[in-house]
């Protein structure tokens, strides 16, 4: 496999282009719902090991794509999202056959009852149809959004960031070669074959051939979808997750868990923004953990009390409070208790990830029970935010809306319901 070249925008009638991928897309769907288990399998295996024995090709793409990136002076955080290298690809292939080792959910059985009639009824799992996903720098989300509708019996239309364009439709091809191998259709997983912001505006109108629409990146593209979108939109605006560090925690847990939660990767929505401590151990916990993080590189932003803790914290102000960072800066409150903990992650949440670490049970099911957010932990990173590390193989984003499917988006997320009632002839009086 060589390194896959792009058509110019010019060469391209974005409305024609869409509405095939969409005509290709709608009759895959059909194919999948009905494809066996062992068919969605084998072609998860058979993508992973394809993109394994191609791992320098897409090396070679992504090469390109982080070198234009950085002569347009793209740097930070952003840069880290794009860029692969042998572990991250090796990490992509795993997540393909961690998602064929999970269950199938299509044709679950979720519900059965017999009615006083007669009647059988019945609620089946199915896939929800064509998914498309709009997404930005991560090239990896090509590989867990392609397998993760190919084993939830779907198909999905892709349109990767510009700036990943060349990695993605490196690891795009992998997954065709996978659907080839196990004799499922090709247009399960397509790429919207240009760069042409027009294609997202047009892709965002197509009723009749998308069921649903799933943004992944920044503020700007979320924002745009959900306002833009004549389909339903399952998203999340930002990751501002919080770690509070609680009267009752362990001064060497705290410091463990916010170090990582804030430095592991900067970068990932599930990267702690801001850090709440209990006022009542802020003289004994708050200078370590402060010092750890400087110590890495890290700014660190904090309120009066923080900053007579350290005079190497800077002031935060109000904005502080409310925004996702996604790099080396983390803000910092001083609180009273839990109490005020929770009462600040109401007004500055995103509904996304927030994390107490404490030795009082009782405290942290309270912070458990009554943070509203989709994700909420006990003495654990945000960092662990993500569908692979529950077990899930992979995941397309982390939904923070209320209806539909909260949390990491994976297999069965991406599945919906209906009824199948059996009779013997009844008929409603």
């Amino acid at each position: 496999m060589s390194v896959p070249s792009i058509a110019s925008d010019t060469d391209i009638d974005v409305q024609s282009a869409m509405t095939e991928l969409g005509e290709r897309a709608r009759a895959a769907a059909q194919a999948m719902a009905r494809a066996s288990t062992d068919a969605k399998n084998a072609a998860l295996r058979a993508a992973a090991a394809v993109i394994r024995a191609n791992s320098a090709d897409i090396l070679a793409a992504n090469a390109q794509d982080v070198a234009a990136a950085k002569q347009r002076g793209v740097k930070g955080s952003f840069l880290d999202r794009l860029m692969l290298d042998d572990k991250r690809i090796e990490s992509m292939a795993k997540g393909l056959e961690d998602v064929a080792a999970l269950a199938d959910p299509v044709g679950d059985v979720l519900g059965e009852w017999d009615r006083p009639n007669g009647l059988k009824i019945s609620r089946i799992r199915v896939p929800l149809g064509v998914i498309g996903i709009i997404y930005e720098s991560r090239p990896n989300v090509t590989a867990d959004a392609g397998g993760l509708c190919l084993k939830s019996g779907n198909a999905a239309i892709l349109r990767g960031g510009t700036e990943s364009a060349l990695t993605s439709r490196a690891i795009h091809t992998a997954l065709v070669e996978g659907l080839k191998a196990a004799g499922l259709p090709e247009a399960a997983i397509q790429m919207v074959p240009t760069q042409d912001r027009a294609a997202v505006g047009v892709m965002l109108r197509m009723v009749d051939y998308i069921d649903v629409i799933v943004p992944r990146g920044g503020r700007g593209l979320i924002e745009r979808v959900q306002q833009e979108s004549q389909i339903q939109v399952l998203a999340h605006l930002e990751g501002l997750c919080h770690v509070y560090v609680d009267r009752g925690a362990d001064l060497d847990m705290a410091r463990q868990i916010t170090f990582n939660a804030k430095m592991r990767r900067t970068g990932i929505c599930g990267a702690t923004e801001t850090l709440l401590i209990d006022k009542a151990v802020v003289n004994t916990h708050l200078e370590p953990i402060i010092d750890d993080l400087i110590k890495a590189g890290c700014e660190v932003r904090g309120d009066e009390a923080a900053q007579a803790i350290d005079d190497r914290v800077v002031p935060a102000d109000d904005a502080d409070w409310d925004t996702e960072f996604l790099d080396a800066i983390i803000a910092v409150k001083v609180v009273d208790g839990v109490d005020g903990a929770i009462d600040h992650i109401a007004h500055h949440n995103s509904r996304h990830t927030e994390s107490i670490v404490t030795e009082d049970s009782a405290t942290a099911e309270r912070f458990l029970n009554e943070v509203d957010s989709v994700i909420v932990m006990h003495n654990a990173s945000t960092q662990f935010a993500d569908g692979g590390e529950f077990g899930m193989g992979a995941e397309i984003g982390i939904s923070t809306g209320k209806l539909h499917s909260p949390g990491p988006v994976g297999v069965e997320q991406l599945t919906t319901f209906k009824y199948v009632v059996r009779g013997t002839g009844q008929t409603r009086p």
